[in-house]
């Protein structure tokens, strides 16, 4: 089986059976940037995912060979460990939400979908489930005009300013000052994507979207500590 490097974008399986709608999934996912296994059959994402080890699994619960539910058992048997799953139907009846949540899905989304909302639930997944690497070095190289002098110097600096940043941010949900929070990790964000700090700002943005979750802030907290290490 072929390993991923930690170090390199996620990978995710993606299983769409219309051509025009796995084109546009794929468009987006790669922008990410996420390394994208497409493929149109419950068949074909069972022999990928026997292949390859995804961060996600993104299925659509009607497939031409079985439903997306069945692929995610059958799945979830060949991975114990199962990385985090999405559904995606273009049936927005509620009668087709609950069976995919109660097989294991973490969300259902109806398409057709906005860029923004595919990106942010590919991005909450993945950075609940650890799936991001700490550091991205070609978005902050890009970030940077490819200078690896100014990558690493602006990294330097970003990093003595975490533990601050950290305690801050802790604090205020802490308080349940929402306007100081959402005002600091304001502030991170733009940091991380500077530097690259691409697990760290997808747990920011998750913490911005749900600023109550105790998950939420336990990921910014794990995120940010790894960061320090």
């Amino acid at each position: 089986m072929e390993q991923r490097n930690p170090s390199a974008p996620p990978r995710i399986l993606l299983v769409e059976d219309d051509t025009i709608s796995q084109a546009y999934f794929r468009a987006v996912l790669e922008a990410l940037p996420a390394t994208v296994d497409a493929v149109a059959s419950q068949a074909c994402a069972v022999a990928r995912a026997d292949a390859v080890r995804h961060d996600l699994w993104l299925v659509d619960l009607t497939l031409p060979d079985g439903s997306g539910v069945d692929l995610l058992g059958r799945l979830q048997a060949r991975w114990p460990q199962s990385p985090p799953a999405l559904a995606h139907t273009a049936d927005a009846d509620p009668a087709v939400r609950l069976p995919a949540l109660q097989a294991g899905f973490r969300d259902v989304l109806v398409k057709p979908l906005a860029t923004a909302e595919l990106a942010a639930a590919v991005r909450n997944a993945l950075a609940e489930a650890g799936g991001l690497p700490d550091w991205d070095n070609a978005a902050a190289a890009a970030a940077l005009n490819h200078d690896p002098a100014n990558v690493q110097a602006l990294r330097r600096l970003f990093l003595d300013e975490l533990p601050g940043a950290r305690d801050e941010v802790i604090s205020s949900a802490r308080r349940g000052d929402a306007g100081g929070l959402r005002a600091r990790l304001h502030r991170l964000q733009a940091g991380c994507g500077l530097v690259g700090a691409r697990r760290l700002g997808a747990a920011v943005e998750l913490l911005r979207r749900t600023p109550e979750s105790r998950i939420a802030l336990e990921r910014f907290d794990s995120a940010a500590r790894d960061l320090l290490r």
